[in-house]
């Protein structure tokens, strides 16, 4: 059971308990002594988070204690990081990000040599050597020093990135950059594929990533699209790995509806491996429903996007994702990445002469709610009398008309109720009781 590593590396508050400097110091040292024998080399990058300088300083000196050399590829997305990581030979990639979190959060993610994030029993290992070394010093000040970003390291992801979209000039596209990591890409690589963009929230001052726009509201950038009478939007997260989109009569589109719109694509040219996408347990029963008419089989992974990669290397699919926004396609890369999500999705668009709304308008949503509630600690739910009733009582009364699933955030310490039903008012009913008896037995 790991203790620092969630589903999308350590993630915390900045400053405290496991991102303090002694701690991230550690983890620097434990990592860089994980690393393989040999030249030992780390690109790390960063989003615009306030606590993401010294984070990276901190981490960069832990490293450097354990003889790794680090270059810095500045301001840039976690998909970046994967990529450089894979294709300029490093010994591993490291992202200074909390994602989606407010900006007093941050994290560090870990990606391999070969661009996918690390397997949970490899973080084990670092997190035993990491609590073992916290014994330790704290670095001085004179063990901080700030890292020169390397631009070339920035430009080789960019120009990986970019191609020209023919009739992409033609479609007028608002972006939402959520004052993130995509703030410092997305506008050079929509200008190079000869997108027809407008920009909103791309002006980071280190505490205002995610704040009140970017993928955790997407109805923002679907209010401008409809005010500015653009054709579609896009939004990112924090570290722009996933994107949601909304089409012209300001109608969000998650990645359930992307991923529809990509595996039939992929289908039509004949190059849909095992006529298989990967969703996750939190997907939509309509995405379920639309595939199977496409003779699409749908298999699901537990969330976190590491997991549906898992899944889909077991089944060979080559299409996987979430219906917060994060897809992978594991053809062209190693983890999700919203904007190449967002270049695929504009491609389709572009080249098909139809609108965003006429081209995901076959999928039938199930009505769905989910819940959030903070906890103070995670206990296993079937433990729980009250909250395990609650749960039963639930799928006893859809019986197979709906689904209920409750699970705990790997990032956050949330307990989230889903249930998607036919009857709105089941859902409402189960999702609020189920809410109620965690809130009652283990709310903070």
């Amino acid at each position: 059971m790991r203790k620092l590593f969630g589903t999308d590396g350590i993630r915390g508050v900045a400053g405290e308990y496991p991102l303090d400097k002694k701690t991230v110091f550690a983890v620097g040292q434990a990592l860089g002594h994980h690393l393989p024998a040999g030249p030992r080399r780390i690109v790390i990058g960063q989003d615009t988070r306030e606590s993401s300088d010294w984070i990276v300083q901190t981490l960069s000196a832990g490293l450097r204690a354990s003889q790794t050399e680090v270059e810095s590829a500045g301001v840039i997305t976690t998909p970046g990081i994967a990529y450089l990581a894979h294709t300029n030979k490093f010994s591993a990639g490291v992202v200074i990000s909390a994602s989606h979190n407010p900006w007093q959060d941050n994290g560090i993610k870990v990606f391999g040599p070969d661009g996918y994030k690390l397997a949970d029993a490899t973080e084990l290992e670092i997190e035993q050597e990491i609590f073992s070394r916290l014994a330790g010093e704290t670095p001085s000040a004179t063990d901080l020093s700030a890292l020169a970003a390397d631009i070339q390291l920035h430009q080789a992801y960019v120009q990986w990135l970019a191609r020209p979209i023919a009739g992409a000039g033609r479609i007028k596209v608002v972006v939402d950059c959520a004052n993130g990591a995509a703030s410092a890409i997305a506008p050079e690589v929509f200008k190079l594929c000869g997108i027809n963009a407008e920009f909103t929230h791309n002006s980071p001052d280190g505490r205002n990533i995610n704040e009140n726009c970017g993928a955790l509201h997407p109805e923002v950038v679907a209010r401008e699209v409809v005010a500015r009478k653009a054709d579609l939007g896009i939004c990112f997260d924090g570290d722009a790995d996933r994107a949601l989109f909304a089409d012209h009569q300001g109608e969000v589109v998650n990645g359930d509806a992307v991923m529809l719109l990509l595996a039939r694509q992929l289908k039509q040219r004949g190059e849909l491996a095992s006529d298989t996408v990967v969703a996750t347990t939190m997907s939509n029963m309509g995405l379920e429903v639309a595939l199977k008419a496409l003779g699409i089989k749908m298999l699901r992974a537990p969330v976190g996007d590491k997991y549906v990669l898992d899944e889909m290397k077991k089944s060979g699919a080559v299409i996987g994702g979430e219906q917060s926004g994060h897809i992978i396609l594991s053809r062209e890369a190693t983890t999700g990445d919203g904007l190449l999500t967002a270049l695929r999705v504009l491609e389709i668009v572009a080249g098909s002469g139809k609108s965003l709304a006429e081209l995901v308008a076959g999928m039938k949503v199930f009505p769905q709610v989910i819940k959030n509630v903070r906890v103070r600690e995670k206990q296993p739910l079937s433990l729980i009398p009250a909250i395990w009733a609650s749960i039963q009582e639930a799928e006893r009364d859809l019986n197979g008309s709906g689904r209920v699933v409750v699970r705990y955030s790997g990032t956050e310490t949330l307990a989230r109720v889903m249930i998607e039903a036919e009857s709105k008012e089941k859902m409402e009913k189960h999702a609020n009781a189920i809410a109620q008896a965690i809130q009652a037995a283990l709310g903070s």
